[in-house]
């Protein structure tokens, strides 16, 4: 059975492995504005602080924006301690991970399965209307 969630822990790990992950707001900003072909996928991360930041809710908006533009495809996830695990140590030095970037590989980045399947996912709910999915990660 399909899980978005688990798809998403893969790519995201596999990207990790490559070094093709940028995390953070303002990290993931400048790759979007400077190279924006290089980027294949984004992550949000919505938490308490979320909520109450309007800064943040300006820069979600303006990134949801972007990445729709530019035909990146994007997913909501509530877990943002989970997601801070996956991505590991880029995490933890920026303690950021309100938004993380997969970028592509040289060539061939929909040779990675799981990111393959999240695509068609988010092109799936995008058919729908539901333009942001949430996923949600799986536990440890």
């Amino acid at each position: 059975m399909f899980s978005p969630g688990k798809c998403l822990e893969e790519a995201l790990a596999a990207a990790q492995a490559e070094d093709r992950l940028t995390v953070g707001v303002y990290e993931s900003a400048k790759i979007m504005t400077s190279d924006p072909d290089s980027v294949s996928f984004c992550v949000l991360a919505v938490d308490e602080e979320f909520e109450c930041d309007v800064a943040l809710q300006i820069h979600f908006t303006l990134i949801q924006s972007f990445c729709f533009d530019n035909d990146i495809s994007i997913v909501r996830v509530s877990d943002t301690q989970r997601l801070s695990e996956i991505v590991g140590d880029k995490a933890t030095q920026l303690e950021d991970a309100h938004c993380v970037l997969i970028t592509n590989q040289d060539e061939g980045s929909w040779e990675d399965p799981a990111l393959e399947k999240l695509h068609l996912f988010c092109e799936e709910s995008r058919r729908l209307n539901d333009w942001v999915p949430e996923v949600n990660l799986p536990a440890r």
